[in-house]
């Protein structure tokens, strides 16, 4: 369990590194009269740069030694 938690916090890390967020417009909070209905607010405009990840295989041979088992006879 413990090296689940390291190796999720690993993940959210690098997935909180690998994009650029600029905020272009500013939030504005609601404004609220408990007696009447109030503006609803707005929330803020963001642009998000994503970083370019190219994924694909590679076909790789790989040696695998040969192993030569002897059994123990039988008695």
């Amino acid at each position: 369990m413990k090296k689940f938690s390291i190796v999720a916090v690993a993940a959210a890390a690098l997935a909180l590194t690998a994009c650029e967020a600029n905020v272009t417009e500013e939030g504005e909070m609601p404004s609220v009269d408990v007696d009447v209905a109030g503006d609803a607010g707005e929330l803020p405009e963001i642009d998000i740069e994503t970083a370019d990840v190219e994924v694909g295989t590679e076909e790789v041979t790989v040696e695998v030694p040969d192993v030569d088992v002897k059994m123990p006879a039988e008695k």
